[in-house]
C-alpha cells in the first residue's frame, strides 16, 4: 500500500519501521517527518499551525527543497513576489488573515521617497497606480493622458524629476513652466503681441496649451 518512490528507495528498513514493527505501520508523512516539521523556522510549522499534511508542499524526491502552491490562495504570487521569502510578508508566522493590499507590506516603500514625498503630498495607498509586480522601481504614472503630456511630445526628455515642474513639494495642484522657460520670456512677450490677454506666467501657459 506504500510503494517507495524517490529518497525513499534509499532509507533503510528500520528507519520507518523501527521497533520492527512492519504490520500496520503508518503511511502518514507526519508520523516519519515530525521531526523536521517542528524544527523549520522559515517558516515556522508549528507556530503557524500548518498542515500535517507534508505533501502539500514536499516531495517523496527530496525533503528540500520545498514548494507552496501560491496560485491557491487569494494572492498568487507574480513578478518579485516569486522569489521573496515567506517571512517578508508572513511577519511573526502569521500566515492566516494576513493582508493583500500592497501598502501593508511596502508602507516602509511608501513612505520613504521624497521626490514625489507621498506621505506629505497625501498620496493614495494604491500602489499599483504607478508600481508593477515585477520591481518597485522604476515607477510610471499615467502623467500624459490624465494632466499634461511630458512622455511625449515637446516636454519628452525635456525635465528629470517631478521636482522640475511641481517646485511645491507639498502641493502637486500647483506647477512651474516658466522655470524651465523663463529665458525665453523676450521672445514668448514677441510671439504673443498681438494675444490680449497674454500673460507670462505658469496657469496661463497651460490654459492656452493644455496638450503640448
Amino acid at each position: 500500500r506504500f510503494p517507495l518512490s524517490g529518497a525513499h528507495l534509499a532509507v533503510a528498513c528500520n528507519q520507518c519501521h523501527v521497533n520492527n514493527q512492519y504490520a500496520g505501520t503508518s503511511m502518514d508523512c507526519f508520523s516519519c517527518h515530525q521531526t523536521a516539521y517542528e524544527r523549520t523556522t522559515n517558516p515556522n510549522h508549528v507556530a503557524a499551525n500548518f498542515s500535517q499534511d507534508c505533501a502539500s508542499c514536499h516531495t517523496t524526491a527530496a525533503w528540500q527543497p520545498s514548494t507552496f502552491d501560491h496560485s491557491r490562495t487569494r494572492f498568487p504570487l507574480l513578478g518579485a513576489h516569486v522569489t521573496t521569502t515567506c517571512t517578508q510578508c508572513h511577519v511573526n508566522n502569521r500566515y492566516a488573515g494576513t493582508p493583500t493590499d500592497c501598502f501593508a507590506c511596502h508602507q516602509a516603500d511608501f513612505q520613504r521617497p521624497t521626490n514625489p514625498n507621498h506621505v506629505t503630498l497625501n498620496f493614495a495607498h494604491d500602489c499599483t497606480a504607478c508600481h508593477t509586480l515585477n520591481a518597485w522601481l522604476p515607477a510610471t504614472f499615467d502623467h500624459d493622458s490624465q494632466y499634461f503630456r511630458i512622455y511625449s511630445g515637446k516636454h519628452r526628455e525635456k525635465w528629470q524629476s517631478c521636482a522640475t515642474c511641481h517646485v511645491n513639494a507639498t502641493n502637486y495642484q500647483f506647477f512651474e513652466c516658466i522655470n524651465c522657460h523663463e529665458h525665453d520670456k523676450t521672445r514668448m512677450d514677441d510671439k504673443h503681441r498681438n494675444r490680449q490677454d497674454y500673460q507670462y506666467n505658469s496657469q496661463a501657459c497651460y490654459r492656452c496649451h493644455p496638450r503640448v
